[in-house]
């Protein structure tokens, strides 16, 4: 993996995790949110899953119990330590073509928000793609895991470290841009050390 000064491209209107320096992001903690969700360092993300896998985890998680919309995304913020929130812009058209496929359906419920359960057909779905499902699932451990790693000890002391003086040199007027090009590039080096290491 090659690290450049320059952000990358945004593949979809759903999702992208995957940031150019790494897998994962740190999740909270000032470090910044992309468009889908995914909490992390800066710059545009990939996607954590594409829109059909997407499109099969909230079929999976209504199987496992009738929900909303926002029901899934705080499931998946949980799944993931709090690392990937996909937006309601993703989520609810998502939740829409699952409903015109026929894999879902509006369930009886009390409060306001819409909860949706799985049909005979969305169910049949499953079995069929029963293989990838804990794949899907894993993808979200790893990135909790990541998460707890990196918001303990040494590493998030470091990270808070670098944000603090980051924050007091930017802030300085006059800063050059001489001076930004070379944080920038002693940031790259960091960055590829710690990808060797």
């Amino acid at each position: 993996m090659r690290f450049s000064h320059h952000s990358d491209g945004h593949e979809s209107h759903e999702h992208r995790s995957r940031h150019r320096g790494g897998r994962h992001g740190f999740g909270r903690g000032g470090w910044g949110e992309s468009e889908d969700g995914h909490r992390g360092g800066g710059g545009r993300r990939r996607r954590v899953f594409d829109s059909g896998e997407l499109r099969l985890l909230l079929l999976k998680l209504i199987a496992d119990q009738p929900r909303h919309g926002y029901e899934l995304i705080r499931a998946i913020e949980e799944l993931s330590g709090g690392v990937y929130v996909p937006s309601p812009g993703v989520v609810y058209p998502t939740l829409t073509m699952l409903q015109e496929m026929g894999q879902i359906e509006e369930a009886a419920s009390d409060g306001a928000r819409k909860a949706f359960a799985v049909t005979a057909e969305g169910t049949a779905h499953l079995a069929a793609r029963a293989e990838e499902i804990p794949a899907l699932l894993d993808r979200l451990a790893k990135l909790a895991h990541m998460r707890e790693r990196s918001d303990g000890g040494p590493v998030r002391r470091a990270m808070q470290n670098l944000k603090t003086v980051l924050m007091d040199r930017l802030d300085r007027e006059g800063v050059k841009t001489e001076t930004l090009h070379q944080i920038a590039s002693i940031l790259d080096d960091a960055s590829q050390k710690i990808e060797r290491l």
